[in-house]
């Protein structure tokens, strides 16, 4: 009688188990490459930040999510009415205001999903407002009918502007100021419930805004889905404006 030949089990389990580790070094170093291909998005691209406060309703609302270009401006700079995401050149924000301190785990979790781009926990340390004036423009408020001048010119803003019923004045804070180089002058749409460079300007920064500390230009809303679509600069409001002298 011959014997029936039997498979070697230990060399069989030896395979599989090979191949099971390749399969798990695969993924992981898919994983990695999604990570890191993730943070290069997010570092030099495009990033999400969410909207803490209502000083820019009605164009953005408290817990909007937002998409910020940061690609963009490194060729084109900023105009006249971009809406642009910054961090706080000192003094803007105050302590209460910013991101308190979480459990270390928590803290873990969120820079591994900030790290990602799939969360923005520093969306607090952050601010988010319209530009009105660039460098060495003379940015005046307000003219014989509540308007902002701009190296002379009225600009209409009443497209954007939140303001209460009854009040045009596009500012009730009068101002007279020269945006110095590389610099910006920012406002809230929401004109009478937002602390931007017009409450700023006894810091030495004088409440302009260097444009070192601008993270990008917003262009998208993106959660709600209700409200999703494209950030509107109104760019057209600023194309009476003369150059500076």
């Amino acid at each position: 009688m011959t014997e029936s030949p039997s498979a070697p089990a230990p060399a069989s389990a030896s395979r599989r188990r090979r191949g099971f580790l390749v399969f798990l070094r695969d993924v992981l170093v898919i994983i990695l490459i999604a990570a890191l291909v993730s943070f290069v998005v997010k570092s030099f691209v495009v990033r999400s930040f969410y909207i803490p406060s209502a000083s820019m309703e009605r164009t953005l609302l408290v817990n909007d999510r937002i998409l910020v270009d940061e690609l963009t401006p490194r060729w084109t700079g900023y105009e006249r009415g971009d809406v642009v995401v910054f961090k706080d050149p000192g003094g803007w924000l105050d302590a209460q205001s910013q991101t308190p301190p979480q459990p270390p785990l928590i803290e873990a979790v969120d820079w591994v999903l900030n790290f990602v781009g799939i969360s923005a926990t520093d969306s607090q340390d952050h601010l988010v407002k319209r530009v009105i004036g660039v460098a060495g423009d003379r940015v005046v408020c307000c003219n014989a009918l509540g308007q902002i001048t701009i190296n002379g010119a009225p600009i209409d803003e009443l497209g954007y502007l939140n303001l209460p019923d009854g009040d045009t004045a596009a500012s009730n804070e009068p101002f007279d100021v020269v945006v110095p180089e590389a610099s910006v002058w920012l406002l809230g749409d929401n004109r009478d419930r937002s602390r931007d460079s017009r409450a700023h300007q006894e810091l030495p920064s004088g409440g302009f805004v260097p444009l070192a500390n601008i993270v990008g230009r917003a262009f998208l809303t993106t959660w709600p889905l209700d409200r999703m679509g494209a950030i509107d600069g109104h760019h057209e409001i600023f194309n009476g404006v003369p150059d500076p002298e």
